[in-house]
């Protein structure tokens, strides 16, 4: 009922509602309308009281919340229901065990800090309070295991697309999934899958974004590696999609990345990979360099030439053979400390 309370509010705009209006409205009593006021107010809201005239949301709330996350949301799949914690130990675990549980396709899991984040390769995401965007969303594709690869690269290019139209952060892609600004981290993309052979039960795909940590607030051993996107930007906040205040930039990040992932996860269902895979060569700041890896204890230097239609990297090697990378870490010159000049990102528009 409350939130009902606050759509009304926000529909309101600038005049103020009457707690008489409000319970004609929802069949309350004024002391019942006067009860969902307070309980707002103390989840921060910002709502103006007179005698005379009655309640008013004062305009820039901007709280990062799941009422506000999926007010007016529209996507069809993507964040169709929101569980947000305040704190939590890691999104994607929370996600898989509402996943086993049977929650709906597009359950997103948002949190405001992480005590263990996941990254990729057992690593830990370091998630401060207050100061990222730490994001799970619950996904039951009508694809054979060996075909889930391609959602990755599909959520790099969601990734880039929601920061560029949330804050005007033009970013690039490091195959397969981390996103890149100068040479250093902003965002990663961790894809967890419960399979059999043949199908998939569920995916789980989770995002960090660096969002206004300052270059202390990241550990010793990656300030030269990450930077958030407030650094980025000179120390600019651009919250957009109407949302002002202490948290209205991170909410609409986490409102475009929902948006944007929903969008390219609809485009794989319905046969455009071929168009999603382009703009990630268009992002990408992997094709076209100098990469290492290594395979079997063997390493090789050579010239990242394309990737595949399951988003396999083609690495065009020094020795004359073109080897096919399904997955794993390789080194991009320009970026992570991998001698060279760094890498001009291509633009996202």
């Amino acid at each position: 009922m409350k939130y009902e309370i606050l759509k009304l509010l926000k529909e309101a705009g600038p005049d103020h509602v009457t707690g008489v209006d409000i319970g004609a409205r929802f069949g309350i009593s004024r002391s019942a309308v006067w009860k969902h006021i307070k309980e707002l107010r103390n989840e921060g809201y910002d709502i103006e009281s007179s005698p005379n005239l009655g309640y008013r949301l004062l305009a820039g709330s901007g709280l990062l919340n799941a009422f506000e996350i999926t007010d007016g949301l529209g996507t069809m799949t993507a964040g169709r229901e929101v569980v947000w914690f305040d704190r939590i130990t890691s999104t994607n675990i929370h996600a898989a065990r509402l996943a086993a549980e049977g929650c709906a396709e597009g359950t997103a899991v948002v949190a405001g800090m992480q005590t263990h984040g996941k990254g990729r390769l057992g690593r830990n995401w370091e998630s401060p309070e207050g100061k990222g965007v730490y994001l799970s969303v619950v996904l039951k594709p009508p694809m054979a295991p060996a075909e889930t690869p391609v959602l990755t690269l599909a959520a790099a290019v969601a990734a880039v697309r929601a920061i560029y139209s949330a804050t005007g952060l033009r970013t690039g892609i490091k195959w397969p999934n981390d996103i890149i600004y100068d040479g250093r981290k902003v965002s990663g993309i961790l894809l967890e899958m419960n399979s059999e052979a043949d199908r998939v039960n569920y995916i789980i795909l989770g995002i960090g974004i660096n969002y206004s940590q300052a270059e202390e607030d990241f550990s010793p051993e990656l300030r030269d590696r990450a930077i958030s996107i407030l650094a980025a930007s000179g120390g600019q906040e651009d919250a957009k999609d109407g949302d002002q205040g202490a948290d209205g930039g991170r909410l609409a990040l986490v409102r475009a990345l929902l948006r944007e992932l929903d969008e390219v996860y609809h485009g794989i269902l319905s046969g455009k990979t071929g168009d999603i895979l382009d703009e990630w060569r268009k992002y990408s700041v992997t094709l076209g360099r100098e990469v290492r890896f290594t395979l079997k204890d063997t390493e090789y230097t050579g010239t990242a030439v394309d990737i595949t239609e399951n988003g396999s990297l083609l690495v065009d090697c020094s020795d004359g053979v073109r080897r096919e990378l399904l997955s794993g870490e390789i080194s991009v010159r320009g970026i992570f400390g991998y001698a060279g000049q760094r890498p001009q990102v291509r633009s996202a528009d």
